[in-house]
């Protein structure tokens, strides 16, 4: 099963919308990000797993592959977080798959869980509005994105 979720990849002041598929699937136990990740987003991983095991959630001992759609858009900054976690929970059936794929989402993860703030609230709320689509952001971010 593949679930989605949305976000937005950053080229100067615009937010091009990116999409994060999550596939889990037999084998050994991995966890993989492609589609041209920075080394931010390629840390997403040990943030997402820290995170979710933190909360009381147990990284499934399959293979888990996340990409970041599309492949050939440079993805930079740790915002990516939230949105491969979102994902995975989906592919987990732990979410709604359906409520997920009408937002867009952005935020880092600390390693305890919490949401922290990230730039391009802004941006990225006109790209969701422009989608038809929620915005799911840090609180910290609010204000910005109203």
């Amino acid at each position: 099963m593949v679930s989605r979720a949305h976000t937005v990849a950053f080229l100067g002041v615009e937010a091009k919308p990116v999409e994060v598929q999550c596939a889990l699937t037999p084998g050994l136990t991995a966890f993989n990000l492609v589609g041209l990740p920075d080394k931010a987003v390629s840390e997403s991983r040990e943030r997402v797993r820290a995170a979710l095991t933190a909360i009381g959630l147990a990284m499934p001992p399959q293979r888990i592959t996340v990409n970041l759609s599309p492949a050939d858009l440079p993805k930079v900054g740790s915002h990516y977080d939230l949105p491969i976690a979102l994902a995975l929970m989906a592919a987990l059936d732990l979410v709604p798959g359906e409520e997920i794929e009408n937002n867009v989402a952005l935020g880092e993860l600390s390693l305890d869980g919490e949401i922290r703030a990230v730039q391009g609230a802004l941006p990225s709320a006109i790209a969701a509005a422009g989608q038809g689509k929620g915005l799911i952001c840090p609180e910290a971010c609010g204000r910005e994105a109203a």
